[in-house]
């Protein structure tokens, strides 16, 4: 899914580039310029040194002194709560807590069951039979049926419908002739046998498919009507949680759901969500005790934290890339040569430096831990920084530029403090290295996720994607020509060719080696410049329980719990 991350919400130090960055506009929600912004530490970072030994005496450390409520923060408001057209990491997190699919997931991120109590899937790996919870209610009480999984996977890959995770649910039956307009969404390859017996035809075996089904894309929705609407009282839905209140801009509170089929084990009753895009500001709220379960934590802080309080703060890697997505359409951006030099005029580890939580750089696509995947990566990623450097400035004379005649740059992210001292820290990289010319233009989170698919607004756009599903297939169908979030304009027939043959695989092997083929054809196009793999940072209450790293950074409420 498209994603703003943790380490993309965290922030660095001041780091290597406090010297004087000219031709840099940062044009945000006030539209003014921010001048000299990568020559000082954003002002929050003053708070949160000023906090660090507070940490302790302020906050409440013990359940005897807190409410009944579990307090979460959020790094931005999800931009919706219907699983179908659900792609930020906001909406996901929130509607884990709403909806439970076929399958769910252990807190660690394996698959279990979840409103189907049991499966089958026959000799050729390719129907699955799915038994439901005949105990497994809506929220109004009304059954979860089989027919409503029909109905919702069919109007997610109704392209009228238009939704961007349509993908997810590529491997069912007739779902690519639909999602082409080449067949109606009625011949999905899905049918309801009974109200408590699903049956799914698959184009082809796929090991994974019942993990995609844990992910919000195959969740159920009981009315498309229920599914538009901000009001508690209208919404509908089957998870551990139902909806209290939305607050737009502020927050969201969850009450558990007494219809949901395993209450019993739903520890904590009440999840008070607050929107919160700000590290420094998420960590005052902590220290205060307002927030129990931070999703961003200030780099500043970490020294501190990791002497004095390790056992709260929680640091783990998980299956996300950040990168730069290229504007393809732009005249200027066609040449290939172009593209490769501004990929190789970042200093990778000067970046995650200054981001401060142990990232690592990236140099391809598909991030290290995929399953059954060895990823891909250009081959200048071992070259000294003189030669990267100098190889790069050749390419990009080669490309027609030079300080007298320098590339001028958009850059366009969301507003978020890492984020833009990300864009920052390489709008001075590609200075100092080519000579270029960069302005940045920051837009509040939901405002971004329109702004990125009009290509008019930018060169580059700073994007993200954390995996749906444990398989490189979900990284690399981003880049297919018809994907709806392949924003850059991506077009390569090699390459997607070679994704249609790895789909067609069984052999494990061969598999791999056909989606490898795929993701260096797409980096050797220069489509997008990955820039570092992704880390989870949190700070945890030590009353609060249930807490574990997962490959897909998922925590779900229902995995917590509160210390007697």
């Amino acid at each position: 899914m498209y994603f703003e991350g943790n380490p993309g919400r965290g922030r660095g130090p001041q780091g290597p580039f406090a010297t004087a960055t000219r031709g840099i506009l940062l044009n945000g929600a006030s539209s003014r310029p921010l001048c000299g912004f990568a020559l000082k530490p954003l002002p929050s970072s003053f708070c949160v040194i000023g906090l660090l030994g507070l940490l302790g005496a302020c906050s409440p450390n013990s359940l005897s002194d807190h409410d009944s409520t579990l307090h979460r923060a959020l790094g931005g408001e999800p931009a919706t709560l219907d699983p179908g057209t659900a792609a930020d990491n906001f909406s996901v997190a929130m509607l884990l807590d709403l909806y439970e699919g076929l399958t769910s997931e252990s807190p660690s991120g394996e698959v279990i069951p979840g409103v189907a109590e049991s499966w089958t899937l026959d000799s050729t790996g390719t129907q699955y039979t799915f038994h439901l919870r005949t105990d497994a209610r809506w929220s109004n009480g009304h059954q979860v049926r089989a027919q409503d999984f029909v109905a919702s996977w069919q109007r997610t890959v109704d392209p009228k419908f238009g939704s961007p995770t349509a993908d997810d649910l590529r491997l069912i039956s007739r779902a690519g002739d639909i999602l082409s307009g080449k067949a109606a969404p009625s011949a999905l390859g899905v049918t309801a046998y009974s109200d408590s017996t699903l049956v799914v035809k698959l184009e082809r075996p796929a090991a994974y498919f019942p993990q995609i089904l844990a992910h919000p894309s195959a969740f159920p929705i009981y009315s498309e009507a229920t599914a538009r609407t901000h009001s508690p009282k209208d919404w509908i839905s089957n998870g551990p949680y139902t909806l209290a209140a939305w607050q737009p801009a502020t927050g969201i509170d969850l009450t558990a759901n007494p219809q949901y089929w395993d209450h019993n084990n739903v520890h904590i009753k009440s999840v008070s969500y607050k929107f919160i895009p700000n590290d420094s500001s998420q960590y005052a709220g902590y220290r205060a005790g307002e927030i129990d379960v931070t999703d961003i934590v200030p780099a500043n802080a970490l020294p501190t934290l990791r002497q004095g309080y390790p056992s709260q703060l929680i640091i783990a890697p998980f299956l996300a890339t950040a990168y730069y997505g290229i504007n393809l359409t732009q005249e200027k951006l066609s040449n290939v040569a172009l593209r490769q030099a501004l990929a190789m005029a970042i200093d990778r580890k000067r970046l995650v430096e200054s981001l401060g939580f142990g990232q690592s750089g990236a140099y391809g696509f598909v991030p290290p831990g995929t399953a059954d995947y060895t990823p891909q990566s250009w081959d200048w990623k071992t070259l000294a920084d003189a030669e990267r450097i100098a190889e790069a400035r050749r390419l990009y004379a080669q490309a027609g530029f030079s300080t007298t005649k320098p590339l001028r740059l958009r850059v366009l992210f969301n507003t978020n403090e890492v984020i833009q001292r990300t864009a920052v820290v390489i709008a001075a990289m590609w200075r100092e290295v080519l000579g270029i010319e960069v302005e940045l233009t920051a837009e509040e989170f939901k405002v971004f996720l329109q702004s990125r698919h009009d290509t008019s607004r930018w060169d580059v756009a700073r994007l993200a994607w954390t995996a749906d599903f444990n398989d490189a297939s979900n990284f690399l169908d981003v880049m297919r020509v018809h994907s709806p979030n392949n924003d850059m304009g991506y077009v390569n027939p090699q390459f997607d060719s070679a994704l249609d043959k790895a789909a067609d695989m069984t052999d494990v092997s061969r598999r791999r080696a056909a989606l490898q083929s795929a993701e260096k054809v797409m980096l050797d196009d220069y489509p997008i410049i990955p820039l570092y793999y992704f880390v989870s940072k949190r700070l945890v209450k030590p009353y609060v329980l249930g807490v574990v790293p997962n490959p897909m950074n998922h925590l779900p409420s229902k995995a917590l719990s509160f210390s007697q």
